[in-house]
């Protein structure tokens, strides 16, 4: 198993980060907004699911852990696969700005660790301009 890391220093305090990761709306803004029609949905609490569609693909969880504006931790596993990982978003405060550490887990191979290495960089590249 493998893992991707990913450090980014945000333009805005956690509390509208941690928005732009948890509210349906503003998660379809910069996750895959050039997929027509992304539908989000997201019940924000331990136990609760969240499923992301796009257009040819989607991916779906289940919160694991759920500290508001500090740690969401939940399970992800892309529509007709089997394997399930992990994220941990981290959220921290520094100087009116975020500081996010990404960590995504139990990635089986590194041709795994590389696509989601990709993916997760796209599209943390459109979140600062939704903050």
């Amino acid at each position: 198993m493998t893992s991707v890391q990913i450090t980014r220093v945000l333009p805005a305090p956690p509390e509208r980060v941690w928005a732009a990761f948890t509210e349906p709306s503003a998660l379809t803004a910069w996750f895959w907004p050039e997929r027509l029609s992304p539908r989000v949905s997201a019940d924000v609490r331990v136990g609760g699911a969240y499923r992301i569609e796009g257009t040819g693909m989607a991916v779906s969880g289940v919160y694991r852990e759920v500290v508001p504006t500090h740690r969401l931790v939940f399970t992800w596993q892309w529509d007709g696969d089997d394997a399930e990982s992990l994220v941990t978003v981290d959220f921290e405060a520094s100087h009116g700005k975020t500081v996010l550490s990404l960590r995504h887990d139990r990635l089986a191979t590194a041709e795994e660790r590389d696509s989601h290495a990709q993916g997760w960089n796209d599209c943390l590249d459109r979140l600062p301009s939704c903050l």
